[in-house]
């Protein structure tokens, strides 16, 4: 069973697609992007966290398939922080993917033994859904 922690935000912002006009929604279709993931890949179990405040129709929890997660703070780095949480606290970090571009959480999650792969992988596979 192959276990992915996606960090959201990261996702999001990698295409320059006017998500920062309806963050909201960004959040909301990057969500359905990935429960559709899930269905498809039965293998796989899919996390992902996201900054900000929770949303009221997408609270902490799982969803359609997928485990939904936020930042347990404001500020830089907040979802980044708790992804190396969720990493150093399992039991076996050598069985997750952090989905992610941004470079010093790589450095941080690759330390403790999780495995990294980037933003552009993902975004293909959603695509291809």
């Amino acid at each position: 069973m192959k276990r992915i922690i996606v960090d959201g935000m990261n996702v999001i912002g990698s295409r320059p697609d006017g998500w920062w006009r309806d963050r909201d929604g960004a959040v909301r279709r990057l969500a359905r992007q990935l429960q559709a993931l899930a269905r498809n890949a039965p293998d796989e179990r899919i996390a992902v966290v996201f900054d900000g405040r929770p949303l009221p129709d997408l609270q902490e929890g799982v969803h359609d398939g997928i485990l939904v997660a936020y930042a347990r703070r404001g500020g830089r780095d907040a979802a980044d922080d708790r992804i190396v949480e969720e990493v150093a606290r399992d039991r076996d970090p050598s069985s997750l993917t952090v989905v992610t571009s941004d470079a010093n959480l790589r450095g941080r999650v690759l330390a403790l033994g999780a495995q990294v792969e980037g933003a552009g992988s993902l975004l293909r596979r959603l695509d291809d859904l």
